[in-house]
């Protein structure tokens, strides 16, 4: 692969990504590209005129949504020593939270489903005359949110690594 095959594989890329953000986040298409070249760029990050010029957006779009970015706590900004410009990079706890967010929803998951195969569990013992519930599903849905819960947790730590 070369230098203009792999420009071309990181605008298919922040392409993808745009629409994913757009759709999963309800990110305006610009901001969702912003977000996203932001991502591709990693950590080196990436200058207000470098995300009009690789965009092809007019300046007060990207500071729009650079703003919008930046305020719902997705991106945020460093400066170098003599140098006037700011460079852009992904908020670095956005992945830690995001974690976080889910393993939340996934505990009241489990607190709920963990209750609705005790009641199961215990009407089938009382009902003997009824088809008893199966329990498989029940017990399958809280060993997956333990393994899912497991693996995020683990990445997770290797964030923080």
């Amino acid at each position: 692969m070369n230098k203009t095959e792999l420009e071309a594989q990181k605008t298919r890329l922040i392409e993808k990504l745009g629409v994913q953000f757009e759709k999963e986040h309800q990110l305006a298409p610009v901001a969702a590209r912003i977000f996203s070249t932001v991502i591709i760029t990693g950590k080196k990050g990436i200058t207000f005129e470098q995300l009009v010029t690789d965009l092809n957006a007019g300046k007060s779009t990207v500071s729009n949504h650079l703003e919008h970015l930046q305020a719902a706590n997705r991106i945020e900004y460093y400066t170098k020593p003599g140098d006037r410009k700011r460079y852009f990079i992904v908020k670095p706890d956005l992945m830690e939270k995001h974690i976080d967010d889910l393993t939340e929803k996934w505990e009241a998951q489990k607190c709920i489903h963990k209750e609705v195969l005790e009641y199961k569990m215990m009407s089938n013992k009382l009902n003997k005359e009824d088809p008893p519930f199966d329990l498989e599903f029940q017990k399958s849905l809280l060993d997956f949110l333990d393994e899912a819960t497991a693996a995020v947790n683990k990445l997770k730590k290797n964030i923080n690594s």
